[in-house]
């Protein structure tokens, strides 16, 4: 029942810092624009075709795509799916009184209402004047002079008050600074999409879907978190044991100078140096990526041998920081249990050591272990961002650490749900493992 509530609580809260946090998409677009042509600074400071090397209408549109029109929390809900975004929206300015000419679009005004021809979408559309300043838009379409179904489709009616205020907010301006604008009729189709419906959005940088994206990566995420997984629960828990059992012998001291020394380099240091001595000088192992160049076209294992000789360097980097833990939270936790009275009272009724050892301590030992289990499923995807930045594997946690370097909403937004949600669930499964295993845990 948490569940649900905390992916709410973490989504929003990422999600109003990055409304608030510097270099929005609109901005980062403008400046862009304003790098790739400076034709557009001649016109006067002011001036609607001078916003950072963007139109008026291009700026929009990005405010549009991203929510930055709306306020955080409608902005949130539509992202989440739950509140309807505009969509194939159709814009076309109108003065009242005289004759204004849009495009290729004609503008004619009468008494009370003026027929508005939307630029590029061959519409009409009824606009009746309330008042003196004040003009509401029928939602019926007025095709060569006779009026048709506007079914899926609603209209509004953009007051100059709104857009000089939308201009003003955009620009970081006050309003009176803004230029003259005129009423502007508004046709679009209004539909849910987004996290809910499985819609995450389009990448700013990239321009590709998002899930798109996370589903490409995944799989490298996958690949990683099952081999370090394996090799380092395969090798902590058999070492805990033989540590626990022998306790002080010169075994014991050595290895664990080993594992707290692995312990205490971080993975990307390691990878770094791996790559200098290992890679570059010595020339045995790749210096970047999964895969090489002509991996497609190699036999299958050819393929196997490659993705073999790219995986070492990286997995050394995944695993040497995980033995300490596990391996020493074993080897305690045996010990305390085999100084048990229980294991004392079974070994003094005749139970073999070897039986003491596997058959009563091991099974509590193991429970704090457990309590972790779980929670592998987020290192299955999540990866190690570092690591894959060292190596330039392009993975799930690459994918995050580019995202927020180039404050990619979406993709942050998109990433930034999975890996919450497998948290959770992580939690979930880790009381489940544990219930399992722990003899005094019953579900009645």
């Amino acid at each position: 029942m948490l569940v649900p509530i905390t992916l709410l609580g973490v989504t929003l809260i990422v999600f109003a810092l990055t409304r608030f946090m510097p270099g929005s998409p609109v901005e980062r677009a403008m400046q862009q624009a304003a790098q790739a042509g400076d034709e557009s600074s001649k016109g006067a400071a002011g001036s609607r075709e001078n916003q950072g090397g963007m139109s008026d209408e291009q700026a929009e549109e990005l405010e549009e795509e991203y929510g930055y029109d709306k306020p955080v929390l409608v902005a949130y809900f539509q992202w989440l799916g739950l509140w309807k975004r505009e969509r194939l929206q159709s814009k076309g300015e109108f003065e009242k009184g005289g004759e204004d000419v849009i495009g290729d679009s004609k503008v004619e005004d009468f008494e009370r209402e003026t027929i508005v021809v939307l630029k590029g979408s061959g519409r009409q559309v009824k606009v009746s004047w309330d008042g003196e300043d004040v003009a509401t838009a029928q939602a019926v379409f007025m095709l060569d002079g006779s009026e048709v179904s506007s079914k899926g489709w609603e209209v509004r009616i953009d007051t100059p008050q709104e857009r000089k205020e939308r201009w003003a907010r955009r620009m970081k301006v006050d309003v009176s600074e803004a230029p003259p604008y005129a009423h502007r009729a508004v046709v679009y189709k209004s539909r849910f999409s987004g996290l809910l419906q499985g819609d995450l959005g389009n990448s700013i940088t990239y321009q590709d879907k998002v899930i798109d994206m996370i589903l490409q990566r995944i799989p490298i995420a996958l690949y990683f978190g099952l081999l370090s997984t394996v090799i380092i629960y395969g090798v902590c828990i058999p070492l805990g044991v033989l540590k626990a059992i022998k306790h002080r012998t010169p075994m014991d001291n050595i290895s664990s100078i080993l594992v707290f020394v692995g312990y205490s380099i971080p993975g990307f240091s390691l990878g770094a140096v791996l790559l200098v001595y290992l890679g570059a000088r010595a020339g045995w192992f790749p210096l970047f990526g999964l895969v090489s160049a002509d991996f497609y076209e190699m036999s299958t294992w050819g393929q196997i041998k490659d993705l073999a000789h790219h995986t070492v360097l990286p997995l050394m980097c995944y695993v040497v920081g995980g033995f300490a833990v596990t391996t020493m939270m074993m080897k305690n936790n045996l010990m305390d249990n085999l100084a048990a009275d229980y294991v004392r009272t079974a070994v003094s009724k005749g139970v073999g050591f070897k039986k003491a050892v596997f058959g009563h301590a091991f099974r509590n030992s193991f429970i704090p272990i457990a309590t972790s289990l779980g929670h592998l499923v987020s290192i299955f995807v999540g990866g190690s961002m570092l690591v894959e930045k060292v190596f330039d594997i392009q993975g799930f946690g690459l994918l995050q650490f580019q995202s927020i370097i180039g404050r990619d909403q979406p993709v942050i937004m998109g990433t930034l749900a999975i890996a919450a949600f497998l948290m959770v669930l992580g939690n979930i499964l880790s009381d489940i493992i544990v219930a399992m295993i722990d003899p005094r845990i019953k579900f009645n």
